[in-house]
């Protein structure tokens, strides 16, 4: 089973034969191999390790794995999605590698991780990973390896201090937390020696060739697909995005250089095109990229598109996607309230959301799905009835286009100016609300779990007394109501769940990611997070001011 998976997979890079004294390495994905394989960021860093004659890296998931070597010196994770913490934990021990670090000796592997949920927020799970690669893997990896081997025989504790000195590498272990109180908020961050930095700077590429797969393969969760990084970050820096504002700042891969190479790679191997990024169709030569896929001779190629900018929907746009097989596209709209809209600084107006709607229809594709959002900070009531308003008027001015309506609840994110903000207490009855509202007029609402929703902010704003609850939930299930358990059972030792997913927090407090740098100075958010409230209206001003 395992190596039919393996064979299926054609490679679009030359991995090297591993020198006699390679570095033993396993590289993970906490999830299923398909799911793994999907994951561009997995696929490159997996790929880049691969390319080196000094490291022998093995592939492994949660339902296979390549050879794995019986003592391997490094054992990394990509980690994607928040609740793959467990099958981090479930990993480690099935390679009898203690859970924790401190239970680590020099016989055991060094635990690195990298990926989006980390460089967000490693907090939670900084007692688990050694080291943990914060941002763009690009340099990132190699400094990384090329750091380890200069202190490869020495003891863990001398390889950890050296390791620490590396831009972009942070070891949780030699820093320390204190509290104002055992369930207190935090009171603040060191470094246990002067030789450790006090802040660690997330990494940023900032070269012109971005990503595209390393590996297609009909075992992947999108058969045979072949992706391209089109655009990394987003220039529009919505208050709330991590997508943004962690990744700043905006870049844009060259045609020449990068996406037209990559794609003529690609579709040597398959006839299978994504083009990734957080707003792919704002790329300042996507028109003449778009004219490239459209030759004749890319007749068979079926393109997808990630989310696009609503304003850059036109005719062309979706006659070409509907001639490569794309039945529908996903716009970004949040609400139907202008209010709202200027609110957090998502510079669109509803004839522009419902224009999109009448070109995506006349160049012939089928359907619509946009994506919206309640609870977000200064939403009222009367922003539902906008968002409904919206709606019906879509379905009025484009009929006969399937229209879905993707809802999530606002989850406050690190490095963003509403990271001081809680989930709204009333956001559950909001989705409830729409539902009701929106169903009978034909329109396909599809809400996002509330409970999930609660838990990711959790995972969000923790800081790291969390890993001994997610130990616990572990246990228990991965339902709200086990989150709830553990907390009961964790009482006294760590604040509560209502301080961590629906406080707001004082923009004086001492956040968890504190020593960790992302793309903006605190300043800059606070700066932001002004811009925004005062745009409230006065009860929910009067709201944060007591938050």
């Amino acid at each position: 089973m395992t190596s039919s998976v393996f064979s299926a997979e054609r490679f679009l890079f030359t991995p090297a034969t591993p020198e006699t004294n390679a570095v033993s390495t396993i590289f993970a994905f906490p999830n299923e191999y398909t799911v793994g394989i999907t994951s561009l960021g997995y696929q490159v860093v997996w790929a880049t390790l691969a390319m080196r004659a000094d490291v022998q890296v093995s592939r492994l998931f949660t339902d296979m794995h390549e050879s794995l070597p019986k003592e391997p010196e490094l054992f990394g994770f990509s980690v994607s999605w928040e609740l793959d913490y467990v099958n981090i934990l479930n990993l480690l021990e099935f390679l009898e590698v203690p859970i924790r670090t401190a239970a680590r000796d020099d016989h055991h592997p060094i635990v690195f991780g990298g990926g989006p949920v980390l460089t967000a927020n490693p907090e939670p799970f900084a007692d688990f990973f050694d080291v943990i690669l914060l941002g763009d893997g690009e340099n990132l990896v190699g400094n990384f390896i090329d750091a380890y081997k200069a202190v490869r025989n020495a003891d863990r504790k001398t390889q950890l201090k050296a390791l620490a000195q590396v831009s972009g590498i942070y070891v949780p272990s030699l820093y320390e937390v204190e509290y104002n109180s055992s369930d207190g908020a935090i009171k603040f961050i060191s470094p246990t020696s002067s030789e450790i930095p006090t802040v660690v700077r997330k990494q940023t590429y900032r070269g012109n060739v971005l990503s595209a797969s390393t590996v297609v393969t009909q075992k992947a969760a999108w058969e045979n697909i072949y992706m391209v990084e089109v655009v990394r970050s987003c220039p529009e820096m919505c208050r709330f995005c991590l997508a943004s504002y962690l990744t700043l700042p905006f870049r844009t891969a060259s045609i020449e250089d990068s996406l037209i190479p990559a794609i003529e790679r690609g579709l040597a191997v398959t006839n299978r095109l994504g083009l990734l990024g957080a707003s792919v169709t704002q790329h300042p030569e996507f028109e003449n990229l778009l004219d490239y896929i459209s030759q004749p001779k890319y007749d068979n190629v079926r393109l997808s598109i990630a989310s696009v900018r609503t304003n850059t929907v036109t005719v062309e746009l979706a006659q070409t996607l509907a001639k490569r097989d794309t039945k529908s596209l996903t716009i970004a709209v949040e609400s139907g309230s202008e209010r709202l809209r200027q609110i957090i600084n998502k510079k669109l107006h509803n004839d522009e959301i419902i224009q999109a709607a009448v070109n995506a229809k006349a160049g012939g594709l089928t359907g619509l799905k946009l994506y919206g959002m309640v609870g977000v900070p200064g939403e009222e009531a009367e922003d539902l009835d906008a968002t409904v308003a919206m709606m019906r008027e879509i379905k009025k001015a484009a009929p006969g286009l399937r229209l879905t309506l993707g809802c999530s609840t606002f989850v406050p994110k690190s490095h963003t100016p509403f990271q001081w903000f809680g989930v709204n207490r009333q956001a559950e009855k909001r989705l409830q609300l729409l539902q009701k509202q929106l169903k009978p007029q034909g329109i396909d609402f599809r809400p996002e779990s509330y409970n999930w929703s609660i838990i990711q902010a959790l995972i969000s704003r923790g800081d790291r007394r969390l890993s001994h609850l997610l130990e616990l939930t572990r246990n228990f299930g991965d339902s709200l109501g086990s989150y709830k358990r553990a907390f009961k059972e964790l009482k006294g030792k760590l604040p509560d769940l209502d301080f961590y997913v629906h406080a707001n927090w004082s923009t004086e407090q001492v956040l968890p990611w504190h020593h960790l740098h992302g793309s903006l100075p605190q300043s800059t958010l606070q700066k932001h997070l002004a811009e925004a409230t005062s745009q409230f209206k006065p009860s929910e001003q009067l709201l944060t001011a007591n938050g």
